[in-house]
């Protein structure tokens, strides 16, 4: 598969993102290039807190590709900020499975924690 078909034209991953940053942050900070369409910052589904990775959709691919050349690499509130063309779902690599919250990693009411083991 070639580069330019794993890649949505105009829609940007944007990794290392300050964790107290805002979509409105995001978005005023990428408007300093181009005319973003949309921005998102993605939260932790238990904590609502940032994640510290988002993705911003520009009007354009040249937009997009000018806004990687600006950010991709530079700092934003004393972070990294790793500026890429997102990738569409299928194309990324799988999860891994167990580890901290995933399957059946255990927790309370297991291994004897709460029921008396027996």
């Amino acid at each position: 598969m070639d580069n330019a078909a794993s890649v949505q034209g105009n829609k940007l991953y944007v990794g290392g993102i300050p964790y107290r940053s805002t979509e409105d942050d995001l978005k005023k900070t990428f408007s300093e290039v181009c005319n973003v369409v949309s921005a998102s910052i993605i939260s932790d589904r238990m904590t609502g807190r940032s994640r510290g990775f988002g993705f911003v959709e520009m009007a354009s691919e040249a937009e997009a590709q000018a806004a990687i050349d600006r950010w991709d690499g530079k700092e934003m509130d004393g972070r990294t900020l790793s500026v890429s063309f997102a990738r569409p779902q299928g194309d990324r690599p799988p999860r891994r499975e167990g580890g901290f919250g995933g399957g059946d990693a255990g927790g309370y009411g297991r291994g004897g924690y709460g029921r008396g083991g027996y």
